[in-house]
């Protein structure tokens, strides 16, 4: 199961610098979190959980496998991609396949790196760039609705919802919002996201500070987390000056090198994280002596749903899932004493899966 995070922003942002980091920082830990370039902009990396190492210990598990997701470098974006200025189509048309955006935002002074605009307001880029997608949504919301006229004079069902849902859009846009402030129901979810409106994907805002400012962000990063807080999205403060050394460090020196600037863990580790927490997503698990391994699941997932992520046959032919809490399975020392103590549970078809449940499927063939 694939989850895109496009990273974009304007040019000299340090948008591709996060994204190098990123890319050499999981190379160097390719023990516990590989990498895997699919296309020269394309990185797949695995989401960082201590969860994973404390259950492959007490099952002293041969290999472990953690989670992933994708992140993909998009082309930087200008004023008037909407109207194909720049790259603005191959970038409208990146976006339109990621599932989030990291949206990079220069939230530092001075520097070598010019500004686009000639000026330091990560509030304003955002604002540019928001703007540019919202352009562009309405321009498609406009042509979808007026080549579905023949379908609503003829009844169709899915065309007048496409056509309901369209509008609602349209409204929002034409207000100066993005999509994703659409109230949309439950039944109407899936036609949602086949509109696959740019404004309606979830977004991240990564502030891009100087080294000093890393560990509590400045008053640039502040206006954005206001502005985040303000639209329901996230923000994440993070210097890719640090990130580019860090990712020519080993352990040992990675770690005391944080604590000097106060940092608990590296910057990109909670990037990926707050991307994972953006999609909705959770995590469960399967643990032997063979490996430890981590899953993907969209909250909610049943448990057949969440079989189904191993293989198609095991959500088909679902008998029921013994499942562990996690907390339960590292108190009781493993699979045998959460059996003893009475914490393995047998569940079936209606159960949703929590996060870090240890599974264990049956199946029929």
């Amino acid at each position: 199961m694939g989850f895109k995070t496009g990273i974009v922003g304007l040019p000299n942002v340090g948008k591709s610098t996060l994204f190098n980091a990123l890319t050499r920082t999981a190379a160097a830990q390719a023990a516990n979190f590989p990498f895997c370039t699919i296309e020269p902009n394309v990185g797949e990396v695995s989401v960082p959980d201590d969860r994973l190492d404390r259950l492959a210990a007490i099952a002293k598990s041969k290999q472990i496998i953690p989670t992933r997701m994708t992140f993909v470098d998009i082309a930087g974006l200008v004023r008037g991609a909407s109207k194909g200025e720049g790259l603005g189509n191959q970038f409208l048309a990146n976006i339109r396949e990621c599932d989030a955006i990291a949206h990079v935002l220069r939230c530092f002074e001075g520097g070598d790196v010019t500004h686009v605009e000639g000026r330091v307001d990560p509030v304003a880029d955002a604002e540019t760039v928001e703007t540019e997608l919202m352009l562009a949504d309405l321009e498609s919301v406009e042509k979808r609705l007026a080549g579905l006229q023949r379908k609503l004079k003829g009844g169709d069902k899915e065309a007048a919802d496409q056509a309901r849902l369209l509008e609602a859009a349209k409204a929002v846009l034409e207000d100066g919002r993005p999509a994703r402030m659409v109230e949309v129901a439950e039944d109407d979810a899936r036609t949602w996201r086949l509109l696959q409106l740019l404004t309606a994907k979830p977004v991240l805002y990564v502030c891009n500070v100087d080294e000093e400012h890393a560990a509590e962000g400045n008053e640039h990063s502040a206006a954005v987390a206001r502005m985040a807080a303000e639209q329901g999205a996230a923000s994440v403060v993070i210097s890719a000056a640090i990130e580019e050394e860090i990712a020519q460090l080993d352990d040992a020196e990675r770690a005391d090198f944080l604590e000097s600037l106060g940092l608990h863990e590296a910057g990109l580790d909670r990037l990926i994280k707050a991307g994972y927490a953006l999609l909705g997503l959770r995590t469960y698990f399967t643990v032997g002596p063979k490996e430890a391994r981590a899953w993907t699941i969209p909250d909610g997932a049943s448990a057949p749903q969440a079989a189904g992520v191993i293989h198609g046959d095991f959500e088909r032919g679902f008998i029921r899932a013994e499942t562990i809490a996690f907390d339960d399975y590292v108190a009781l020392g493993g699979e045998q004493g959460a059996k003893e103590a009475g914490k393995m549970r047998a569940e079936g078809k209606a159960y949703r899966v929590a996060d870090g449940d240890v599974l264990h499927f049956l199946f029929n063939a």
